[in-house]
């Protein structure tokens, strides 16, 4: 398939202005530095600020835009990012920071130690869904110098120093956002960070083109000219991209999980399941506990027992992944599987249905549920059916409602949903990304991958923060161990299925999988060779 074959291909698929910039490998023979990188997004993202809007789409993309002050390698150790160099104290309260010098913002203003402080104690408290639960623990943050920021703790908090990735702590630009609307700011629109890449343009339906920022700080980066996502909504015209080498990278549901083992056997491409340790993303049926029936836990607990995990496993992801047990994920620290089980049981589904009073009536149905499908490609919507031909069986008619992701997002964060599938990360530390989801602080309205169920459970929350304060990893795991027991008892959310996903990329392209957040990395140091 040449080059006009699939622009056409591309065009069908509702790909606008796809022959007007470069597709496939666009570098002259032997050259490492320079190049054109195409790769696909989808879907496509609502925004590309990652400080006020965590959906994956636009994680993936706004890892080259913005920096956190460190990375993490795959074993989740923390490595220089915005940060040379940091230290600890040894009472475990003071954690001071020391900048690279000479950071520019897209704009060419400096970054510093203001724009951090700003950005952790003010911007994201307001926006991110996992802030709070890190900095609220900050009893003061301090700038002695430009490129010096120093936290002190108002106690020990042992993954602190986990919690400044740039999906978990994108830096921003405090001259833009200070004393503004950080939602509807119009800046949002050029999404300026100081990451190796900035923004070109965004042909809605087509394109993200991110080009180099020529003021990067690290010597020699980005090795890549420019970045260009397209907008492929059709899955077969996606891994057509792929299979001809007119794209050169994919990522998550990129690609059919039925495709991948076909794909993994071409000779250009080298397909990896690395690059997403830190997140463990866990799948799960989210279903709002506000609302009648989910609000009994006997429902919710006829919904675990109606699911075949092993079958789904199977059949719609094609074995990538684990079935999962409880909130943690056996990839992340302080898992414990001894904890209630909830085998497929159809008799036991409906008799806890009966127990409810929800008895089968006419054609045996017992009650009717909305389920709001989320937009991220055809695997959601395979995940959907899975669950509404489950539920059947035990007479939960389910009807399925189709959004765009700003919308699923929109509905989700302000409870205007009843039942939907979700995935979140657990990032190396259930403080981290594991209690957020069902301590009553959480409790969030507009902000999305917060307690959006709305579970609430006083002892609960007692154990989730004495795990997280505790300093001593024995005392922490019987703690960890104590509160998996007591919500997978409640089950505010169907765990379904610990992920895994393939990256395929063009064996041309090197250094893509650098750390423990993968393909959300700046890739400042991929290259072409």
């Amino acid at each position: 398939m040449n080059r006009r074959e699939f622009a056409k291909l591309a065009a069908a698929a509702g790909v606008a202005g796809a022959a007007e910039i470069p597709w496939g490998i666009t570098r002259a023979v032997g050259q490492t530095r320079g190049g054109t990188l195409n790769a696909i997004i989808q879907p496509e993202p609502p925004v590309l600020v990652t400080a006020i809007n965590q959906q994956q789409p636009t994680l993936t993309l706004g890892g080259k835009i913005y920096e956190g002050l460190l990375r993490y390698s795959t074993d989740l150790k923390p490595m220089p990012g915005l940060a040379q160099s940091w230290t600890v104290s040894p009472d475990g309260k003071t954690y001071t920071f020391k900048l690279f010098p000479n950071i520019t913002f897209h704009d060419g203003k400096p970054c510093t130690a203001e724009d951090v402080i700003f950005t952790c104690t003010k911007m994201l408290m307001e926006t991110h869904p996992r802030a709070r639960g890190t900095f609220q623990r900050v009893e003061k943050a301090e700038a002695p110098d430009p490129l010096t920021v120093v936290f002190t703790l108002k106690e020990p908090f042992a993954p602190f120093l986990s919690a400044f990735d740039c999906t978990t702590t994108p830096i921003q630009p405090k001259h833009i956002y200070d004393g503004a609307d950080y939602r509807n700011n119009p800046a949002n629109a050029r999404a300026i960070g100081t990451g190796p890449f900035k923004l070109k343009e965004w042909v809605r339906g087509s394109h993200i083109h991110l080009v180099r920022h020529e003021g990067y700080y690290r010597q020699g980066e980005p090795h890549l000219d420019e970045i260009i996502y397209r907008i492929i909504p059709d899955a077969a015209s996606r891994s057509v991209a792929l299979e001809k080498g007119t794209v050169q990278l994919t990522q998550w549901t990129d690609v059919e999980f039925f495709d991948v083992a076909r794909l993994k056997a071409l000779p250009h491409l080298e397909m990896t399941t690395r690059g997403y340790e830190l997140f463990a993303p866990h799948l799960w049926i989210e279903l709002n506990n506000r609302v009648a029936p989910m609000n009994d836990k006997r429902f919710r607990q006829a919904v675990a027992h109606a699911i075949d995990k092993t079958a789904m496993k199977n059949r719609v992801f094609f074995g990538l992944g684990k079935e999962a047990t409880g909130p943690i994920s056996s990839k992340t620290r302080f898992y414990d599987g001894d904890v209630k089980k909830y085998e497929y049981s159809l008799d036991k589904a409906r008799a806890l249905l009966d127990d409810m009073g929800l008895k089968a009536g006419a054609g045996g149905k017992r009650v009717t549920i909305k389920f709001l499908v989320a937009p991220y490609g055809e695997i959601w919507q395979r995940i959907a059916e899975f669950v509404r031909q489950s539920l059947g069986r035990v007479g939960i008619e389910v009807v399925l409602e189709g959004s765009d992701v700003a919308g699923w997002g929109q509905k989700v964060s302000n409870w205007e949903y009843e039942m939907t599938s979700n995935l979140l990360y657990q990032l190396g530390d259930p403080a981290l990304g594991v209690s957020r989801t069902y301590v009553t602080s959480n409790i969030r309205k507009g902000v999305l991958f917060s307690n959006t169920q709305g579970y609430s459970n006083p002892e609960a929350d007692k154990l989730w923060e004495a795990a997280a304060v505790a300093t001593d990893d024995a005392k922490r795991q019987a703690l960890y161990s104590q509160v998996q027991k007591m919500v997978v008892e409640d089950i505010p959310v169907v765990w379904l299925i610990e992920q895994d996903y393939p990256t395929f990329h063009d064996k041309k392209l090197k250094n893509v999988i650098t750390s423990g957040i993968g393909v959300h990395e700046t890739f400042g140091a991929v290259q072409f060779g």
